[in-house]
């Protein structure tokens, strides 16, 4: 790929040296009249926050003006003769994962696609034993394979899935996690539309939901969020035309293209995010697929946290990544685009992590309102930061509520009004994202699945 969009090096040496001078001019200006210093820097983030909960009040505005959804039915669907499908290539990194791999090889044995035109590499670590010993009792079939990916860093999902794509014959390619339910018609679906759409949409982006929502309190708000995601802010996206921060699997490729653009970046750990904006920049367009594949949502908190912190950083990591050439950024994306990336893309962390300090700082101003608040608060952004706490805040619960109507689960009203904990999660893990770009940028922080296993085997057996 590119050596310009790796994020091997987080910062260019341009970047770093612009942000040393403008940190030294602050430190000036901070000694010689720091409220002036005080006053805008709470200027500037209350106009970037409330920009951002604008920008995605505009984004669900957009996604129900009509369909932006790639719908294809059952039956168009099946009705493609199996000699007229192509090959398609199913990657699936997995790393100590023995405890959901029988599942998986079920999960993807329900899939209706041909055998003979099927091609699924299991992308294991060779350090893995266990989950290779776990995949070779369960493999069957000789359209799936185990491909041991050599030790070597960067450790990293994109960089597994860079070593699968170089082996793969397929036509089209897609991803699927080790703890994914597919679409049994998914791939079928992809076909149908990727022809349908033409050469131009070079990516299919299907929905992904969770098949352990009733968990607990933690999978029951990770629902909502990503029914607001996939089914209102993606498809946002795609009727603005903006680029598409795309998900960690489901996205299906035209395998050609994919290899052109130089595939995924094996340093950047939300590869999915990064490869939805190199996509845009080279002029091709990313569409959503009406299809659900349902994943294991986290249940466990430190689990949630290292997953969330590790998107966030990924997050922050492509927004630097892609600000690099500016000039250049801006021709490819365009005015839209660069919005999105900086008020989706970078704003998505930076909103995280400055929650807890603006409600720190509301709840100091209750509590005593010290004389130095009212300094710092300037009217006009005063009264922008009340509409934010007020207005901004209501806005997101009630997106939450929209959700669960979308998602038909009445039952989850309770928990979208109970939101505000869920943004006291992110804000932790906004915060540990932060930490670790600076002093650990490409370490890939392990997500541990099956943990809904534990929980099934605790209930009681139905004796009935």
């Amino acid at each position: 790929m590119n050596p310009g969009f790796s994020a091997r090096v987080v910062l260019s040496r341009a970047q770093r040296a612009g942000l040393v001078a403008a940190l030294v001019l602050i430190a000036v200006w901070a000694v010689l009249r720091p409220m002036a210093v005080l006053q805008t820097v709470v200027a500037i983030v209350t106009v970037a926050y409330g920009a951002a909960i604008v920008f995605r009040v505009v984004l669900v505005w957009a996604a129900a003006r009509g369909e932006h959804r790639i719908r294809v039915d059952d039956e168009e669907a099946r009705a493609v003769p199996d000699h007229e499908l192509p090959v398609y290539t199913v990657l699936v990194p997995a790393y100590r994962e023995p405890a959901v791999i029988g599942q998986l090889m079920t999960h993807l044995g329900a899939l209706e696609y041909p055998a003979d035109k099927l091609e699924i590499i299991l992308l294991l670590e060779e350090d893995d034993r266990e989950t290779i010993d776990a995949a070779s009792a369960v493999v069957s079939g000789g359209h799936v394979r185990i491909l041991v990916v050599p030790e070597s860093q960067p450790k990293t999902k994109p960089k597994a899935c860079n070593v699968g794509l170089e082996q793969a014959t397929g036509e089209f390619v897609t991803i699927y996690d080790a703890e994914d339910v597919p679409d049994p018609l998914q791939l079928r679906r992809a076909v149908v539309a990727l022809r349908r759409l033409g050469p131009s949409y070079v990516c299919l982006q299907a929905e992904l939901g969770y098949f352990n929502i009733d968990q607990n309190r933690i999978t029951k708000w990770f629902a909502l969020e990503y029914a607001t995601w996939f089914r209102s802010l993606l498809p946002g996206l795609v009727a603005l035309r903006m680029p598409i921060p795309l998900g960690g699997t489901s996205n299906h490729f035209r395998a050609r293209e994919l290899r052109e653009l130089g595939a995924w970046d094996p340093y950047n750990v939300t590869e999915d995010a990064d490869l939805g904006i190199r996509l845009a920049r080279s002029g091709y367009r990313v569409g959503v697929l009406d299809s659900v594949t349902l994943e294991e949502a986290n249940s466990d908190f430190i689990n949630w946290i290292k997953q969330r912190s590790r998107w966030y950083k990924g997050y922050l990591m492509t927004w630097l990544v892609h600000l690099r050439s500016p000039r250049a950024t801006v021709r490819q994306l365009g005015w839209r685009g660069i919005l999105c990336l900086n008020l989706f893309v970078g704003g998505t962390p930076l909103a995280a992590l400055l929650n807890a300090v603006l409600w720190a700082t509301t709840v100091l101003w209750f509590l005593d309102r010290p004389p130095v608040m009212e300094e710092i608060f300037v009217p006009p952004f005063y009264y922008l930061g009340v509409i934010c706490l007020v207005f901004g805040n209501a806005t997101v619960i009630y997106l939450n509520v929209l959700s669960a109507r979308t998602m038909d689960r009445p039952d989850l009203l309770g928990t979208a009004l109970l939101s505000p904990g869920y943004w006291a999660m992110m804000s932790l893990a906004g915060a540990k994202a932060a930490w670790q770009l600076v002093f650990k940028p490409s370490y890939w922080e392990k997500t541990t699945h099956g943990l809904h296993l534990s929980s099934v085997a605790k209930e009681p057996a139905d004796v009935g």
